[in-house]
């Protein structure tokens, strides 16, 4: 029985090989490691290459950090036979690999799906790509901005007649490292009640398109692309960021309700009658009118006044935080979402740990980040007694 103290881990004993660079990758098998999954990072001599990124503490990649604890780091030369050879043995001893090298290299390692899983039936082996594992661009390379240019982000992100602009968070790696964790959990349920493992591909591309629903619904229902729309939504309204004396904030009146309730706290409740803002459609339709309208009110008093009022009134609302004001939000410490974290080298920082909680419980960093090939001889060792016991 698992005490009520004691943090659920619900992929403990789930074995997982990585064999991951940068982001997408790194970030799925961090998502089963802090859930209990026993991680080994396999890294070339050089490291994955994130962990040249600054900014660097002492000479330890914060950015490497930030995707990489709970796991241990083995370095191995792949195009070495007796690392090959024990690469091998790492993943016929796992329930689960995981690869974001492009198609076919792991093939040509002896490492993937097809002749691992020849061996080990009940395998879960996933690989990340730009395009997927087969097809007219599988053989393509990208990375997450030239995913988002080529998914149809970077059309709808950006100040109308702007630039063409990505998304400052990388979403296109993270919603990837998403889809993938999220599936071998999935499959693990299948294969623990015995069941087949099954090779599991996550194409960036079309991942980020699985995320675009609204915007790909929207193509679909009018047969046109959806444009920039800075911070404005396409089928409601007020539902944007708006100027104060001061700065920006903004607020989402969602509904018919809310949107009265706006009216009650800039004074206008004669737009309730209006007939260009009569529905949600006809407020979307109108928006640069309204914004105007309600502008020319919200410059009147400073950010800190608006955030009060529609507090109090009940509307969603946020000021425009940059990330230190965010990391520094009381929820986000009530939560205990930001941790101290010690680095391989003694350094002291803080990272961002799960935000899932299960039973009011987050979950503990069990290992800080390895520092390269800090595991090597001990997975070494551990592989040489596997191997001699009878």
């Amino acid at each position: 029985m698992t005490d009520s103290n004691t943090p659920l881990l619900p992929l403990a004993g789930v074995r997982v090989v990585e064999f991951c660079s940068t982001a997408s990758g790194p970030f799925s098998t961090m998502l089963l490691a802090d859930m209990g999954a026993e991680v080994v990072k396999i890294e070339p001599p050089a490291g994955d290459g994130l962990r040249h990124w600054p900014p660097l503490n002492d000479g330890y990649s914060e950015n490497f950090a930030s995707l990489n604890r709970n796991k241990r780091s083995a370095v191995l030369n792949l195009k070495d036979t007796a690392d090959a050879a024990l690469a091998r043995q790492l993943i016929l001893g796992a329930d689960v690999v995981v690869e974001n090298n492009r198609p076919g290299v792991m093939d040509r390692l002896g490492l993937g799906w097809d002749a691992m899983s020849a061996e080990k039936p009940q395998l879960l082996y996933c690989s990340i790509s730009a395009y997927g594992q087969t097809g007219p661009r599988s053989t393509e390379g990208g990375f997450d901005l030239t995913i988002q240019a080529a998914s149809g982000v970077m059309s709808v992100t950006g100040e109308p007649g702007g630039a063409p602009v990505k998304c400052g968070v990388p979403l296109v790696d993270f919603a990837s490292g998403l889809y993938a964790a999220f599936t071998i959990a999935a499959m693990l349920v299948q294969v623990r009640a015995g069941g087949r493992g099954a090779h599991i591909d996550i194409p960036m591309f079309g991942c980020t398109l699985g995320i675009a629903a609204l915007q790909t619904s929207e193509y679909f229902g009018t047969g046109k692309s959806p444009i920039k729309r800075g911070s404005a939504h396409p089928r409601n309204a007020p539902y944007q960021a708006f100027q104060a004396q001061d700065g920006y904030f903004a607020i989402a009146a969602g509904n018919h309700k809310l949107w009265l309730s706006v009216l009650d706290v800039v004074g206008l409740p004669k737009l309730a009658e209006d007939a260009r803002f009569l529905t949600p459609t006809d407020r979307a339709q109108h928006q640069d009118a309204l914004r105007e309208l309600l502008e020319a009110v919200f410059h009147r008093q400073p950010v800190a006044h608006w955030i009060d009022a529609f507090n109090a009134a009940g509307v969603p609302h946020a000021r425009i935080n940059d990330y230190a004001a965010a990391l520094a939000d009381p929820q986000a410490a009530h939560m205990g979402w930001v941790q101290p974290l010690t680095l391989p080298n003694g350094q002291q920082t803080h990272t961002f740990a799960s935000p899932v909680r299960l039973n009011g419980q987050g979950f503990p960093i069990r290992r800080p980040p390895p520092a390269l090939g800090e595991h090597t001889a001990e997975i070494r060792a551990e592989q040489a007694a596997k191997q001699e016991r009878p």
